[in-house]
């Protein structure tokens, strides 16, 4: 039992001086980064020497880290990589980099560090006493250009056409509702329509109405009728004058009861009054509600059917506030229903709502569009399609409505000059007050455009590459205002100019090592260089706990 306790008390004292020496030896470690790489700016770390060339390190995968000396990043823990050197060059020096990008340009040839591949030589520093290079510019040798595959394109002045794509219903041509309402109070002892979606023509009989009201008015028209063929047969013209106007009165009062001409002459010819009235549809159309039944009694303006024409209906389609700039009144539209694939309807925008739909963010667009054939039914869903050709200033073209006149409320009425609508008589106004090209050649300059792929866009800012025309393979990033967004193109308004070629295809590879080298860049306008390096980083040391670093 000795012998037991002995043995293990051995094992527990070579176990405490194993674990007291590991203690010590990461205290001296730990003590040993923290006088090796004091803090940046701190009171500890060597005042450089203002002969000593100016060196920064950065993080091939955060490339706003940026320090004076080599290191680790502190956000992935990878070995910083060597930027540049503030000493100006003596003579020219090739630098190599990866066509991947992973790494800035190095002094000298091999193996990117990151992917293994064979670094190419990428640009040349110019030597000391030359012209400097100008801002925000990176230069590639054929080699690279072709490894990064960059590829250029002219800005150019020409129409571009935007289509607009909606989707909506068909509706009802509120203008051609009409509603069968009782004129005098009665009750309906036959309704001749007694289901909804019945087609009507105009003239035919809907309801057969009893009205005392009615009875008493017609032995009103007989009585006036009497007195006044009396009075003409009397010879006494003033009073037969005056007589024919009481007569025409109560015709007229008749007629605003529903009664027709024909109906006023039957009542006359037959010399007896009749006790209920025929009331007929006044237009054509189809019936498209039903409110009343057999029986049933009414009061003047009791609503009885409602009926619409649908020779012409509605098409109203929802728009996104960003398309609105290709939208005018009077613009074509195509479109296609469900019911009959592969075949295209047409109309006209005859209407955009003033008020955006807070909730869906769009515009409601109204189209008119002909229905003589009745193809086309309310609640048929619609996809739609504008067309619109862009000029300069973002106006709309229009071949058909170029110097042409047309009605504000109908815009299939149009004519070669002023005058009136031939639908509503409202005078017709100039299509260029619409937001139409004009006819002279000064309005209809085409716009300048880039291709879409031209622009890296970040929400708030568009940057291009521009190829340098004196300096081939070189590159100037550049901040330009763009306008609307046109098929594969964009219009641009402010920060180039026609012929200047930019690069269509490998922009984001060029536009990642301005970031490495801290130029102006995409995300970074204003770039990243700092005296020191200092600037892209806080106060990591290696004792620190709780140090923060700072982004810009």
């Amino acid at each position: 039992m000795s012998q037991t306790t002995g043995s293990l008390v051995r094992v527990l004292v070579r176990f405490g001086m194993v674990l007291a020496a590991l203690v010590i030896f990461g205290l001296g470690y730990w003590f040993r980064g923290v006088v090796r790489e004091p803090a940046a700016g701190s009171l500890d770390a060597p005042a450089e020497s203002a002969a000593a060339p100016l060196e920064v390190w950065t993080c091939s995968m955060h490339p706003e880290i940026r320090r004076s000396r080599p290191g680790r990043c502190p956000v992935c823990g990878m070995d910083l990589v060597h930027v540049e050197a503030g000493a100006p060059a003596a003579a020219k020096q090739p630098k190599y980099a990866c066509s991947m990008f992973c790494v800035p340009p190095l002094p000298h040839p091999g193996k990117c560090p990151i992917c293994g591949m064979e670094m190419v030589e990428v640009e040349t520093e110019a030597p000391a006493g030359d012209a400097p290079a100008p801002p925000r510019t990176l230069t590639l040798t054929p080699l690279a250009q072709q490894l990064a595959g960059v590829r250029v394109a002219p800005v150019e002045r020409k129409f571009v056409t935007a289509e607009v794509g909606m989707i909506g219903k068909v509706d009802y041509d509120e203008t051609r509702l009409r509603y069968i309402a009782a004129r005098v109070p009665g009750r309906l002892d036959r309704l001749y329509v007694d289901y909804t979606g019945v087609p009507v023509r105009e003239g035919d009989h809907l309801v057969y109405l009893y009205s005392p009201e009615l009875l008493a008015a017609q032995e009103e028209l007989l009585q006036a009728k009497r007195v006044t063929t009396a009075a003409t047969e009397g010879g006494g013209e003033s009073a037969s004058a005056a007589r024919w106007q009481w007569l025409e009165d109560i015709r007229a009062k008749l007629r605003l009861w529903g009664l027709t001409d024909a109906q006023i002459e039957e009542i006359e010819a037959r010399g007896a009054p009749t006790d209920h009235l025929t009331i007929y549809a006044p237009s054509g159309g189809v019936v498209i509600d039903k409110n009343a039944v057999e029986g049933m009694y009414v009061e003047t303006g009791t609503r009885i059917y409602t009926i619409a024409d649908l020779s012409r209906v509605w098409v109203k389609l929802d728009a996104y506030e960003s398309d609105l700039v290709f939208l005018r009144y009077g613009q074509p539209v195509e479109f296609e229903v469900q019911a009959y694939p592969g075949e295209k309807f047409s109309g006209r925008i005859a209407f955009i709502d003033p008020v955006l739909d807070g909730r869906t963010r769009t515009v409601k667009v109204r189209v008119n569009v002909p229905n003589v054939d009745g193809r086309l039914k309310p609640e048929m869903f619609v996809r739609a399609r504008v067309y619109a050709q862009i000029a300069a200033g973002g106006r709309v073209m229009n071949s058909d409505l170029a110097g042409k006149w047309i009605s504000p409320m109908h815009p299939e009425i149009v004519k070669d000059g002023p005058g009136a609508c031939d639908v509503c008589g409202m005078p017709l106004v100039p299509a260029e007050s619409l937001g139409y090209v004009a006819a002279d050649g000064d309005a209809e300059r085409a716009p300048l455009v880039v291709p879409r792929s031209a622009p890296l866009l970040t929400g708030r800012r568009a940057v291009v590459y521009v190829e340098l025309p004196d300096a081939p393979g070189t590159y100037q990033g550049r901040e330009v205002v763009l306008g609307a967004r046109a098929g594969d193109d964009y219009v641009v308004r402010e920060g180039l100019h026609e012929g200047e070629r930019v690069v269509v295809n490998g922009n984001f590879k060029l536009d990642s090592a301005m970031q490495i080298r801290a130029e102006p860049s995409m995300m970074s306008p204003a770039g990243g260089r700092g005296p020191t390096g200092a600037e892209h980083h806080g106060s990591h040391t290696g004792g620190s706990a709780g140090g923060s670093s700072h982004h810009e």
